[in-house]
């Protein structure tokens, strides 16, 4: 099996980043973008965006995202997409409009910018979106061509988000060196196609390491609504460095986990990233990890803020039945936990799920 790494094709970060929005939207098409953005981009940002592009004579339409990245709400900007006749397709706001803005632009076979007003997520990097149910449940992994051809990140943008999105986007992040490190453990094929790569491996390190450092710092930054240094390098962590770790290193249990937990609905007022970070606690608790590596991602978690128990992410009073929902779900066929260097089986997962929870009380 070959190594294969993914990356988009431009990375740009910095403050006002966004006013070259229409600048880069016009090298990949001259015709007309579509913007798929949520309802608070559409209310303080869209003013500014317009008139970018009324600045550079670009047409510009805009689909107000309807929350959910599922294929019917896909189908509907597919359509759209090709009616207005736009050649590019701009992913405006946080993971699910990003997820959702790629997988339209693939179907409608465009190129797609991707301008993330939040750094939840490593969702602006990667050549794959999560599609989930209309009622959010976990659907499946859409894979795609290629990765987007331009990532846009305005930092004085995400200093304006609530500190919750930016721990959200640190949980996610914190999965990405444990599940490359069993990736490339196991050799098991990667969300690139290929096998996990020093290269990847060494980036997902970085992405822990940078985490470790910067995060508690990071986090002032929103809560004062300015750029530090912290928070910038928290940011390409986030979104670049989790990125291609995770897409080109790998993913593991954690995020398996994450996908049973969707199962119930208690859990979908949990962001992505924080049941990626209980998913992780449970990931060291399956793979019987030293006391002492547990211990340390406990801590980060503790320190900005991300749920380390069931109860926090809604699950308080939830039965074993429903745990064993979710221990079924994050084993099913396909999912990425059979990349785990040893079999794993639904019991095994109710068990982590049970230590985790009682360790992260």
């Amino acid at each position: 099996m070959e190594r294969i790494i993914f990356s988009p094709m431009k990375y740009i970060q910095g403050p006002g980043a966004w006013n070259r929005l229409a600048e880069y939207a016009g090298a990949l098409s001259p015709k007309g973008a579509y913007a798929v953005a949520g309802p608070h981009i559409l209310k303080h940002y869209w003013p500014a965006i317009e008139k970018n592009f009324k600045d550079k004579n670009l047409p510009l339409y805009a689909h107000p995202f309807s929350r959910e990245c599922c294929m019917a709400e896909i189908k509907r900007i597919v359509n759209e997409i090709h009616e207005k006749n736009c050649g590019v397709v701009i992913g405006i706001g946080g993971g699910k409009a990003l997820d959702t803005a790629k997988a339209a632009a693939f179907y409608a076979k465009v190129p797609v910018l991707i301008a993330p007003s939040i750094a939840s997520t490593d969702a602006p990097c990667s050549a794959l979106s999560v599609i989930y149910t209309e009622e959010g449940a976990f659907e499946s992994y859409l894979i795609l061509r290629n990765n987007p051809e331009v990532v846009l990140v305005d930092t004085a943008i995400i200093a304006q988000s609530p500190v919750r999105m930016l721990a959200a986007g640190m949980g996610d992040a914190l999965a990405t060196y444990y599940e490359a490190r069993a990736c490339f453990a196991s050799g098991k094929a990667t969300t690139a196609g290929g096998r996990s790569s020093l290269s990847a491996l060494a980036i997902a390190r970085a992405c822990r390491d940078s985490l470790f450092k910067n995060g508690l710092r990071a986090k002032l930054a929103p809560e004062a609504k300015t750029v530090s240094s912290a928070l910038d390098d928290i940011v390409e962590t986030n979104t670049y460095m989790s990125g291609i770790g995770f897409e080109s290193g790998g993913l593991a249990a954690a995020h398996a986990i994450h996908n049973g937990l969707t199962v119930l609905p208690q859990t979908h007022g949990a962001m992505h990233g924080e049941k990626v970070a209980f998913g992780l606690l449970a990931q060291l608790a399956l793979e019987n990890a030293p006391q002492a590596e547990f211990d340390e991602v406990l801590s980060f978690c503790q320190q900005v803020g991300l749920p380390t128990n069931l109860a926090a992410l809604g699950l308080k009073d939830a039965s074993d039945d429903a745990l064993r929902q979710v221990a079924a779900a994050s084993c099913a066929a396909g999912e990425t936990i059979h990349n785990m260097p040893f079999a794993v089986t639904p019991d095994a997962v109710f068990a982590a799920l049970k230590v985790a929870d009682q360790l992260g009380a």
